[in-house]
């Protein structure tokens, strides 16, 4: 069915969401991208532009079979690349001791690098296969399997941010879980960025490195000041957590007598190309520093349910203009799946506009508002992820990078059933709702196929696994 789109066209109905509670649907459209992987043009079909376009593509042109339609390729802003094999694991613990008990140590087996290849591997495969075509990954405080999982991305063509985590306060860090100095934590950050930005195959840049302090806790002053520094002198994006529960939040200020977001921002670490995940607990004034930074918020509403201990004020946030997306926070959110993500955050936006509490009255059982809708929270897994990262994805639009997926109504395998529905928004709703694996037909990441179930093939040294 699928094959490489460069220097040639998709014919079919898309549905993208260019705005939030915006949903486009561009019916019998023709896509057509350069060779270089961006959309040159977007063409009614059956215009008579769009007839001479497909005379002269010939069978350049890819058509949608009946019952497919393309969408953007879902982007996920927190994706914690190690913890893949914990994945739906050891969720009953609060965070603090969830990392110790659990998460510090599977991370420290990654220096290993035949144990990070073969996980690491899955996972890239996994995503992929279920629609992940861009992911913004923390990696481990190991340099060189940070490497190996730049390796792995490049390799299945996947769109990635990849980060070596930076750890290095003996207070909070095991020792044997940690830089052994900050400076030892700059200069393996910047020997990743080096190493990412050298490759030799990452010639089109389709991997990128991150600045990743872990969080405030993990990380002494002297780290936090040098990684803001390298994060300007190297122009490189900044991942990190932000406010994501009661004790990472009240650490802030018993430690600098600020917030977490304050403290980001007093070392440089907020910027055009930050992205802070969870941050539930941020102040109007902590919002409002973000909007001015141009930093983005990963919400990441699964995980929240079981280690923040609130909702993320979504509705807010947008209201102030604040760059958001979202992300499964794998694995301290037990589904690696982006349309999961979609749904948690319609639904938790419900239970925080009406509330839980069923002994209270109605009225003062929630905030009264802050519900999002379904088309609003595809734009954040897609265009908002996009605008997140200042990359040029997630809108069939020209000069974006075609990055897309075909979904499978009919997958006799899939979770959506249309019973002869065929109103774009309904199909729409049926296909956030219900779509799993096996709708995922085909992805294409720069206008390369990496995944077409109709061969049965997937991506990368994983790819049996999608």
């Amino acid at each position: 069915m699928t094959t490489d789109v460069r220097g040639g066209a998709v014919l079919g109905t898309f549905l993208h969401a260019p705005r939030p509670e915006r949903l486009d649907v561009l019916v019998d459209t023709l896509i057509c991208v350069d060779e270089a992987g961006v959309i040159s043009r977007v063409l009614p079909a059956f215009s008579h532009e769009g007839e001479r376009v497909l005379n002269e593509l010939g069978e350049r042109v890819i058509r949608l079979p009946d019952g497919h339609y393309g969408l953007p390729g879902l982007v996920d802003l927190h994706v914690h690349a190690p913890q893949y094999p914990q994945l739906g694991l050891a969720l009953d613990e609060p965070l603090e001791v969830w990392l110790q008990k659990y998460t510090f140590p599977l991370e420290a087996q990654y220096r290993d690098l035949d144990f990070a290849r073969e996980r690491y591997s899955v996972l890239v495969a996994d995503l992929l296969a279920g629609g992940t075509t861009t992911a913004l990954y923390f990696a481990t405080q190991d340099r060189a399997a940070t490497e190996v999982l730049a390796d792995l991305c490049i390799a299945a063509g996947q769109r990635a941010l990849i980060g070596k985590v930076a750890m290095d306060d003996p207070a909070a860090c095991p020792p044997d879980y940690r830089d052994e100095s900050a400076e030892a934590a700059v200069r393996d950050t910047r020997a990743v960025i080096d190493y990412i930005r050298g490759h030799a195959d990452n010639g089109e840049g389709r991997v990128l490195p991150v600045v990743t302090p872990r969080f405030v806790p993990s990380c002494t002053d002297a780290a936090l000041e040098g990684l803001g520094q390298l994060a300007r002198d190297c122009d490189c994006h900044v991942q990190t957590h932000c406010s994501e529960s009661d004790w990472a939040h009240n650490y802030a200020f018993e430690r600098f007598g600020i917030s977490d977001a304050a403290v980001l921002d007093r070392f440089g670490l907020l910027g055009r190309r930050s992205v802070v995940a969870h941050a539930p607990f941020l102040s109007e004034a902590d919002m409002d520093l973000l909007v001015e930074r141009g930093s983005a918020v990963a919400h990441c509403a699964l995980s929240n349910i079981y280690f923040a201990n609130s909702v993320f004020p979504l509705r807010q946030a947008l209201e102030k203009q604040l760059h958001v997306g979202l992300g499964t926070d794998i694995s301290g959110g037990p589904s690696a799946s982006m349309w999961e993500a979609c749904r948690t955050t319609v639904q938790v936006s419900r239970m925080l506009e009406e509330g839980v509490d069923p002994a209270l009255p109605a009225a003062e059982r929630g905030r009264g508002t802050g519900r999002v809708d379904l088309v609003t929270a595809f734009h954040l897994a897609t265009a908002g992820g996009g605008v997140a990262l200042d990359l040029p994805i997630g809108v069939f639009a020209e000069g974006y990078r075609f990055d897309a997926l075909a979904i499978d109504t009919r997958a006799v395998d899939g979770g959506i059933r249309l019973f002869g529905q065929t109103e774009p928004a309904a199909v729409f709703e049926k296909i956030v709702y219900g779509a799993n694996r096996s709708n995922v037909a085909a992805v294409w990441v720069d206008g390369i196929c990496r995944v077409d179930r109709g061969r049965r093939e997937g991506a990368g040294s994983g790819g049996n696994h999608a």
